[in-house]
């Protein structure tokens, strides 16, 4: 079995050997050489196309009209500049009152708290006003409304009015606005709310008068007590006993000053307010 396996190795080897031994071996032979003519002659920046002119004699000419139309297309384009579309910005007006812009104005009609959520009022400029970018004539209209009113209620608080302004009426036009009260009837308010006196401390003190007035009327007995010989051991009873009374009504009236109300918002017309624009208005 061992000489077999040796026999089939050599034979193996054996036709391995002839096959490479026969075996044609081919190679290419590139000339890389170029004619001294050609190197010569050659430029590269004078290169001529390969073009057959005698083809492009021989295309079919055109038809009249479509001859016609580019004529007519040449002759109507000659000076025409082609330029991108303009974008139109679109603007609410021509004039401009800028935000911030403080207006002073009298009110047309009488605001009050009895007035509710919705009621519209109006103001009116007395004299000509003058802005950075617009002159706002004499007689201009502000338009507002009443969105929010309550009246007087307990703990001596007033009652409240707040006012938007919604638009300026002006040359026949009325142009959208957004604006808010700043000072009514000549005062100054705050975060746009037309408050009623709050009489807490009023209310408290007039609480307390009746203590106050007793405690007096009894100090003057004591005294005329005390005068005579005969009352004179009579004299500190009416003292103790306004004492008395003036010490609880003291700490009573705070108690019962709370369930008051305060007073209410009623501003006639004609008085002296100012607005303020929380945003830019534009008129044309």
């Amino acid at each position: 079995m061992k000489n077999q396996k040796s026999l089939l190795r050599i034979v193996t080897i054996t036709l391995f050997v002839q096959i490479l031994c026969t075996w044609h071996a081919f190679a290419f032979d590139l000339d890389m050489t170029v004619e001294d003519d050609i190197r010569k002659n050659y430029n590269s920046s004078k290169l001529v196309k390969d073009t057959n002119t005698d083809e492009l004699d021989e295309l079919p000419e055109l038809p009249d009209k479509l001859k016609q139309q580019k004529t007519e297309y040449s002759a109507n384009n000659k000076n025409t500049v082609v330029s991108a579309p303009k974008i139109q910005i679109y603007e609410k007006g021509s004039k401009k009152i800028v935000k911030g812009t403080s207006v002073d104005v009298v009110n047309s009609t009488k605001i009050s708290d009895w007035q509710t959520k919705g009621t519209v009022v109006k103001f009116k400029t007395p004299s000509v006003v003058y802005t950075k970018r617009y002159t706002i004539p004499a007689g201009t209209v502000f338009t507002g409304e009443i969105v929010e009113s309550h009246q007087p209620q307990v703990s001596c608080n007033g009652g409240l009015v707040v006012i938007k302004v919604r638009s300026i009426t002006v040359n026949s036009g009325t142009y959208q606005l957004n604006a808010y009260v700043t000072r009514a009837d000549g005062k100054i308010i705050f975060l746009n709310n037309i408050k009623g006196e709050r009489t807490y401390l009023k209310t408290m003190w007039k609480k307390g008068n009746w203590g106050r007035s007793l405690f007096g009327r009894m100090m003057t007995l004591t005294i005329n007590l005390g005068g005579e010989g005969s009352t004179v051991l009579l004299s500190p009873f009416p003292f103790l006993y306004g004492t008395l009374c003036f010490g609880a009504n003291t700490l009573v009236s705070p108690i019962t000053a709370f369930f008051q109300k305060g007073k209410h918002v009623s501003i006639p017309a004609g008085s002296r307010f100012k607005i303020k624009l929380l945003e830019d208005a534009y008129i044309d």
